[in-house]
Formats: C-alpha cells, structure tokens, sequence
C-alpha cells in the first residue's frame, strides 16, 4: 500500500515541536488508522525461549557477549515449558504468541524445540503463532510453517544508513536475505526497528520509507529501554510526545502495516491515536511490563476491540479485522481472562531469568569505548 506522505513531508512532520500541531497529527493518522482497521487490535505475548550469551555486538542488547552488563540467562525452553507459557498468554488476552531466542541462529536441537512447541501451542491453544530466531533459510522457514507457525519476526532495527552503529556482526544485507525466505516460505513478516539508537531525523525517515519497500505484514516500533552497559546504555529515554510524533509519521508512511509492541506508559492511548494497533502484553525478553488487564484498557477505554477474532486458530490472516471470515470464534478454555500476572505462569525475567557476572568483555568490534573501563577487564586478542 503506497505512503500517504513524501520523505520530504515525513522530515517537515518530525521537525514539530508545538503540543498542538503533533495533536493534529495524531488525530490524522487515527482516522487512517480507524479506515483501514477499523476497531480491530492485535494483542502479542511473548516468551523469552532462550537467552543470554549472545555472539553479536548488537548495541542496545545486554544479551550480547560485548555488553558490560551482567549476561541475563536462561537455558532453551522445552517444547511442554513453551507451551505452558502460551497458555498464560491466552489466558491474559493475547491473540498472538511469539517464541524468542537470542543470536543469529539456532542449532539443530535447538530449533526442533521451537519446531516442537509452535506445534503444541497450535494444537492446544487459539493463539496465532510467530517467532523470532534469528537468521533462517527457506528450508527452516518451510519447517515453521509446517509446524503451525504463522508469521516470523526479524527487524532491521535502524535505517540502513545507520545499521554500523548499531551491528557490526550482524549484517543488514543478511537480515533482508531472512526476511526473503520467510517470505518465500509463504509466512507473514514481522519487520519493524528501533528508536532513539542516536539516529537522525533523517534516518527515521530513511527506515519509514526502507520498511515501507519491503511491505512486512507487521510493523513494530519499539522504544530503546536503555540498559547500563550496553553500548546505546546511556541515552536518555524519548520524550512521549516525540513518541507519539513518530508513531503518527510511521503510520502516515506505512499505513497498510500493523504498528505495534510500542509498549504501555502514560502516553500509550496518544500513542493509540497516532496510529498504534497492537501491543506486546506482559512481559519483555529482559524487563519487565504491565498488568494484562492494563494492556487491554489502553484499547478499550477508546472504544476498540480487543476480543479474539473469529481466525485466531486455523484460518490465519495479516490481523484481527472484525468479520474478515465466517465462521464461529474457536472455543478457548478460557472463561474470563486474568488481569494479573500473578495468576498465571505468565513469563517473567524477574524470576526466571539468572544473571551470570562477566568477569571479561572483549573489545567491541566497532571500536566503541567500554562502558564500564574501571570495572571491566578486556582480554588480549590472543587470549
């Protein structure tokens, strides 16, 4: 669906800075948003399946192995623990579960777990699936696909002209290679960046308009969480009506894609308005995020939707648009949905993650200063 903007009116829009001006913006793309949408959301989960020590330098993770920041862990799920976690996600009102591990690939054992547990969340609960591993081939993506998976994730992160900041490791080229064979797999994709990485207003742009070439069924706006000792560590966090901004601008420049995992905060309904249609509920890979109850009232106190969809099971498709099929809403064994985590074994970081102290940390491969020089011993390059 081509943009409804030029680069050159996106920049004039993100050179605003007057309240009322961004207002106006915002109520441009919700009536976008409500024309192509209507009151239809899509409500994310996700698990973090494996974590921690990560071989890429990726510069706002603290999964990284060049992070300063002690290495959160967490060994490969099972296919019955991924399972388990899908369960409490559809019982606090996700539509959507998505199975995450860290790095730029997954041995073969590692990737038959996913396999394994993408096929018992599609047997066993109404929740669509999705899944974040990392660099694949059109032969994996095939075996997801056979498996119940629906749809993959796989960011760009930044704008093109950005990325060396970001990843050195880890190649842009190689990240659109991905998304190809997902793509030729016959799966959804799920391709969206990050903001507030130390890009410009121009490469903001850049990325709207790059994501908007590869036309992904999903777009996700996520914001930095700025982690100490990584190398984006101490950035401060973005001003909401900056965020809010943004999201109307990408939203004006992709207006097909869904805009979602934007988070919940004090601006999150503005955020709502500017043209966000989905949320990742709960928990994050690393942090920690809000009540399910919470999540859904940002949708609902504006009059939208956030009830499963009649597809949700067999019949995937690109979102939850009211009345796109026929047919009755698949039975779910949930009677009424939890509004805290507490009730069920939603994923937590707090408690099933362990944080393993690095006693090194190699140099970054783009030269950037250590964080931490006091603290943090560099081994020699022979070592």
């Amino acid at each position: 669906m081509p943009s409804l903007i030029s680069q050159e009116e996106a920049l004039r829009l993100g050179q605003f800075t007057d309240h009322a001006e961004i207002e106006a913006l915002v109520e441009r793309a919700w009536r976008v948003r409500l024309e192509r949408f209507g009151d239809s959301t899509d409500m994310c989960s996700l698990v973090n399946a494996k974590s921690g020590g990560c071989a890429e330098d990726c510069g706002f993770c603290a999964q990284s192995r060049f992070a300063e920041a002690d290495t959160p862990m967490h060994a490969m799920m099972t296919a019955d623990q991924i399972l388990e976690h899908a369960r409490a996600a559809e019982a606090a009102g996700a539509h959507r579960f998505c199975m995450v591990t860290q790095g730029q690939g997954l041995s073969k054992r590692d990737f038959q777990n996913i396999v394994d547990g993408a096929r018992l969340v599609a047997e066993h609960t109404n929740l669509k699936r999705c899944v974040s591993i990392g660099h694949m081939s059109t032969a994996r993506a095939q075996a997801l696909k056979d498996a119940g998976v629906q749809r993959v994730h796989h960011n760009v992160e930044t704008a093109e002209s950005y990325y060396p900041e970001v990843s050195t490791t880890v190649r842009y080229e190689g990240r659109l290679r991905t998304i190809e064979a997902v793509r030729d797999a016959g799966l959804e994709t799920c391709v969206g960046g990050i903001l507030n990485l130390g890009e410009s207003a121009e490469q903001r742009v850049e990325m709207a308009f790059q994501l908007a070439e590869i036309e992904p069924t999903s777009v996700p706006i996520n914001l930095l969480n700025p982690r100490p000792g990584t190398k984006f560590g101490d950035r401060e966090l973005m001003d909401p009506w900056e965020v809010v901004q943004w999201v109307a601008i990408f939203r004006l420049v992709i207006p097909g894609g869904r805009n979602e995992n934007l988070g919940h905060g004090e601006y999150a309904r503005l955020a709502v308005r500017a043209g966000l249609n989905g949320v990742m509920m709960g928990n994050f890979l690393t942090t920690l995020g809000s009540e399910p109850e919470a999540d859904r009232a940002v949708f609902e106190e504006l009059g939208l939707n956030v009830a499963r969809q009649s597809d949700n099971g067999a019949h995937p498709r690109p979102d939850n648009r009211s009345d796109w099929l026929a047919g009755e809403t698949p039975r779910t064994p949930v009677d009424e949905l939890i509004d805290s985590q507490q009730d069920a074994n939603f994923w937590n970081p707090a408690t099933q993650l362990r944080h393993r102290r690095k006693t090194s940390v190699p140099p970054r491969p783009d030269g950037a200063p250590n964080a931490f020089p006091e603290l943090v011993h560099v081994k020699p390059e022979a070592a």
